[in-house]
């Protein structure tokens, strides 16, 4: 070691003691071919040793839909507003399995890591980003089976319902965004409280299944409003994002910008506090978990 080699020429220096708000952005660019190696890692690691493979992107959605189409629109009878039921309930699931497993993935990245975490120094951040990057792939595919039925529908239509394209395809790259930014904030905050309550993890799976019937994947925000329930689903930042979803796709729902507002504020507070939470928690996490 030259000991010449002034404190400030090194590239890198690790501090016990560092500011709550120093997020060191500037280290996830330098180490971006790290983080296209962990979105590999993902997606191949997941579906290496299936028999389908990525298959299981298609089958999952659709078996959903057929059975939220026979359960809440058959038997519960619960109205679609006009929408083709398989292609309503489809595009909620769409948008909400990306937010959930993003949510649910990143939740678990301290305990999931704890390996390669305690061993090499590399931006933390760097992991759960990786996480939301590679659930687009998955994202991607469920959109491409969603786009088919409503090219389906278009061409065979059902008596009784329609539904058209709006300008407002243009925002859907803010909506992914927006949807990304919600669930890498929440997981973030659950995985830095779950070093310490590690009990919290196995709510974790069941708590987002329950809100996924606070939010309107399964009934349309009209139909909670009727029932008089619709202020306490709008509170639900994924509301918001959902109705725009099938707003700008099918041309229907109760999207307004102020619910798309109420969407935007949230999750960018959301987001903020788990970046601060997780820099907080992953500089002594190890001494914990």
């Amino acid at each position: 070691m030259n000991k010449d080699k002034n404190f400030n020429d090194w590239d890198i220096v690790i501090k016990g003691h560092t500011s709550l708000f120093d997020l060191k952005f500037k280290e996830l660019w330098q180490y971006r071919d790290l983080l296209l190696l962990f979105v590999k890692r993902d997606f191949v690691s997941f579906y290496k040793q299936t028999v389908l493979g990525p298959l299981w992107f298609f089958i999952q959605p659709l078996f959903t839909t057929i059975i939220f189409s026979f359960v809440f629109g058959n038997l519960a009878g619960i109205s679609t507003d006009g929408i083709p039921k398989y292609l309503f309930y489809l595009t909620g699931i769409t948008a909400w399995n990306y937010f959930s497993d993003c949510l649910t993935k990143t939740s678990t990245v301290f305990r999931d890591n704890a390996s390669i975490f305690g061993k090499v120094y590399f931006p933390r951040l760097i992991m759960p980003i990786s996480i939301v990057i590679s659930n687009l792939i998955r994202f991607g595919v469920q959109l491409l089976l969603m786009i088919i039925m409503m090219v389906y529908f278009y061409f065979f239509p059902v008596i009784g319902t329609g539904f058209h394209c709006t300008n407002g395809l243009f925002f859907f790259p803010i909506l992914v965004v927006l949807m990304a930014m919600l669930g890498l904030g929440l997981g973030l905050i659950i995985t830095a409280v779950t070093t310490k309550y590690k009990d919290l993890t196995f709510l974790v799976t069941f708590g987002v299944q329950l809100l996924m019937y606070a939010t309107t994947v399964v009934y349309p925000l009209s139909f909670a409003k009727s029932k008089g329930y619709g202020y306490i689903v709008e509170l639900n930042p994924m509301t918001g994002i959902i109705e725009c979803f099938r707003y700008v796709f099918l041309g229907k729902g109760e999207f307004t910008f102020s619910s798309l507002f109420n969407s935007v504020i949230t999750t960018l507070v959301i987001l903020v506090l788990g970046i601060v939470i997780f820099n907080k928690t992953e500089k002594n996490f190890v001494d914990t978990i």
